[in-house]
């Protein structure tokens, strides 16, 4: 049970992927580390940070390593195997196996402050529901740097495309900062299929479907340098990925491998 014991509500676990972070890893481990640190001191939460190392090739383990001499609340995991949502849904079934009520996760990069993130925490506690979706494209969110015309036009096109196939109302699936209820952690490690380009959407249609309750709440975010995706090369393989994964949940099913012959798709 550990760092659980003292506590009877908000028990935290913070999922962070990362793949060849080794130049932001550290300081998004002090900045949550700190925050977080002063929540559990006035007994508001207990919580741990869950780092997933999955298929790096730099020193990301090795400065992990550091900071959880520094900070017992952190831990990790090395997988050899790559895909964020393969290392989300990993770390999802170590925390599981400690009693966090609350499971979430988070962009390496710090895109999210710990202080936004929190307020998902804060919001899925009070209300009593499954999932909160950090948005940066409702009411109240704050982005900065803004972000170029071209790129904002080209995701909501991304997003209408979503929303068309699967008739959810979720303005941003892709921003990495989400929080979960354990039930609702719990039913996506049973039943995710897609582990890599439309993870976070089948996350959300599993739950949506399901009847989970599900909300969106304006977030603080911030675009960071050295990112380890291209938008703009991964895009269509994320379009088609959305595509598979409406095929996956339709009538049509039985055609899947023939489409993933037509495309050379490579489930991961």
């Amino acid at each position: 049970m550990g760092i659980y014991n003292a506590f009877e509500k908000m028990k935290v676990s913070i999922i962070i992927p990362a793949y060849n972070e080794e130049q932001r890893i550290g300081k998004t481990l002090e900045y949550y580390g700190r925050y977080f640190n002063q929540l559990e001191k006035k007994g508001i939460l207990a919580y741990e940070i869950i780092v997933v190392i999955n298929g790096t090739t730099d020193k990301t383990a090795t400065i992990v390593e550091k900071y959880m001499k520094k900070n017992n609340h952190v831990k990790y995991l090395n997988l050899p195997k790559g895909g964020k949502g393969y290392a989300v849904l990993e770390g999802i079934r170590d925390a599981l196996k400690r009693p966090a009520n609350i499971i979430g996760f988070v962009d390496a990069d710090m895109s999210t402050p710990p202080e936004a993130y929190y307020e998902l925490i804060r919001i899925i506690s009070q209300q009593k529901l499954d999932i909160a979706i950090g948005s940066r494209y409702i009411k109240g969110s704050l982005i900065n740097p803004k972000p170029t015309l071209q790129r904002r036009f080209v995701s909501r096109i991304y997003n209408i495309f979503i929303r068309s196939l699967f008739l959810f109302p979720y303005r941003d699936t892709q921003c990495g900062a989400k929080v979960l209820s354990r039930g609702a952690a719990i039913e996506v490690t049973r039943n995710m299929q897609m582990t890599k380009w439309a993870f976070d959407v089948e996350m959300l249609y599993v739950l949506w479907k399901n009847n989970f309750s599900i909300t969106e709440v304006p977030t603080v975010w911030s675009d960071k340098k050295y990112s380890t995706i291209n938008f703009w090369k991964s895009g269509p393989w994320m379009a088609l990925a959305v595509l598979r994964l409406r095929i996956l949940h339709s009538p049509f099913k039985k055609f899947i491998k023939i489409y993933d012959k037509l495309i050379g798709w490579l489930p991961s």
